[in-house]
């Protein structure tokens, strides 16, 4: 029997080109190979900001295989285009940012047992067992950003917290995360995977030691995905 496997979803494209751009830029900077250095340089600035800001950054993030769809799949219109570079371009500087000065990869791949989406990260800046308010509304306000350019900043925020703590991040995960993100109703998919990632760390501590009240629910809203929906309402003026 033959199987066939379904064309990659444009959000899956987005991650794996993210993937592409990260693999060989974090491997020459850490053997401090002088051109990915200078890359590295050049993106951070870009952390923050929008793409079309820094025509500098054109060259160093190559959305070309955008343009050619796999077998089978649909070529992307111009407004997903938009979308997939604005990903790209906000999560490969901000792992530039992240990167900056660190001796191992930023950049490492989230896997079953080896979890790097954002919430986890944020989770693990705290103490174990124990929820920090301030860094848990950091993500909310992430969450319920208006619109891409506020999100980047809130992200970069976080960021520069999880650099100083040394805890990496899937940037690949988060690259298409941003493109679904700018997608209608997709702010809402991305916010459940934020709060399930966030409490998927918890949860695994937990396991360890079982509570009197039974396993959590996996289903539904999560706690930070309900009250991303609250703030969305109060909130749309801050950055």
């Amino acid at each position: 029997m033959t199987t066939v496997t379904a064309p990659p979803t444009p959000r899956e494209r987005v991650a794996q080109l993210a993937a592409d751009h990260l693999a060989p830029l974090q491997r020459g900077y850490l053997a401090d190979q002088s051109r990915e250095v200078a890359a590295l340089a050049r993106l951070r600035r870009g952390a923050g900001r929008e793409a079309g800001q820094l025509p500098d950054l054109w060259s160093l993030i190559d959305t070309g295989p955008l343009h050619a769809p796999p077998e089978g799949a649909r070529p992307l219109d111009e407004s997903d285009l938009v979308r997939a570079e604005d990903a790209l371009h906000v999560a490969l500087t901000l792992w530039a940012l992240h990167q900056q000065s660190r001796p191992t990869g930023m950049h490492q791949p989230d896997r079953t047992d080896r979890r790097r989406g954002l919430g986890t990260a944020v989770r693990r800046m705290m103490q174990p067992g124990e929820i920090d308010e301030p860094l848990r509304k950091r993500l909310v306000r992430a969450g319920s950003a208006p619109d891409l350019a506020t999100l980047a900043q809130r992200l970069r925020d976080i960021v520069v917290l999880l650099r100083r703590e040394d805890i990496p991040l899937d940037y690949a995960l988060l690259a298409g995360q941003l493109y679904t993100w700018q997608r209608p109703g997709g702010a809402d998919i991305v916010r459940r995977e934020w709060g399930r990632s966030f409490h998927a760390w918890h949860d695994k501590r937990a396991s360890e030691q079982p509570s009197a009240d039974g396993p959590a629910s996996t289903g539904g809203p999560t706690p930070i995905d309900n009250e991303a929906t609250r703030t969305t309402d109060t909130d749309k003026d801050a950055s």
